[in-house]
């Protein structure tokens, strides 16, 4: 039996991500996968059990990393406003620098997948953020809102701004490029609404 090697292992996630990202589920296979890594199509069954094995195993692992990260720094007893800035600031990071990563977790989310890698993302984020928005509301910070509203005014206007620069260019075809000024005017907004 071949043991596992992490640098390997590591190349095939890299290039795994960005050909589902650039090629989508139905283009992407582990021949192909094998080929782009540099590795021949048995190492791949040394990780995975087969494609979706490796799908499921690699929307764990980004969804993961994107929570840890979304969580940094924040506690859920925080005023509301400092609370956000902190969300903002970590969802903003991680895109940016995980832009692969990001555009293949949001696949993940649209597809027949999102059930078993959400299912094995147990962790505590639902129970932070249903205490950071309920504490909220308790102290007059927010106004009581169902959850889908909240959060599609909390962060619907931060993630616009990362497709934006993710594409480019924003309405109309303009030129866009990612700026924190942006972002904290953005945010200055989403407050103000949220406000009672």
């Amino acid at each position: 039996m071949r043991i596992r090697d992490e640098n390997k292992q590591a190349i095939v996630k890299e290039k795994a991500i960005k050909m589902l990202v650039n090629e989508g589920f139905d283009g992407f296979s582990m021949q192909k996968l094998a080929k782009a890594a540099g590795v021949s199509p048995a190492t791949l069954y040394i990780y995975y059990k087969d494609k979706e094995d490796l799908i499921v195993q690699l929307g764990i692992e980004a969804g993961r990393e994107m929570l840890d990260f979304t969580m940094k720094n924040f506690d859920p007893e925080m005023n509301f406003a400092a609370g956000m800035k902190i969300q903002w600031e970590n969802r903003a990071a991680f895109n940016l620098k995980n832009d692969h990563k990001t555009a293949f977790y949001e696949m993940i989310k649209m597809s027949p997948f999102r059930e078993k890698v959400s299912e094995k993302l147990k962790n505590d984020f639902r129970e932070i953020m249903s205490r950071f928005i309920k504490k909220a509301v308790e102290n007059g910070e927010i106004k009581p809102l169902p959850i889908e509203v909240y959060w599609s005014v909390a962060f619907a206007p931060l993630y616009n701004l990362l497709r934006f620069h993710a594409d480019g260019q924003s309405i109309g075809g303009r030129p866009f490029e990612w700026k924190d000024e942006y972002m904290y005017q953005a945010l200055e907004l989403v407050l103000k609404a949220l406000k009672p």
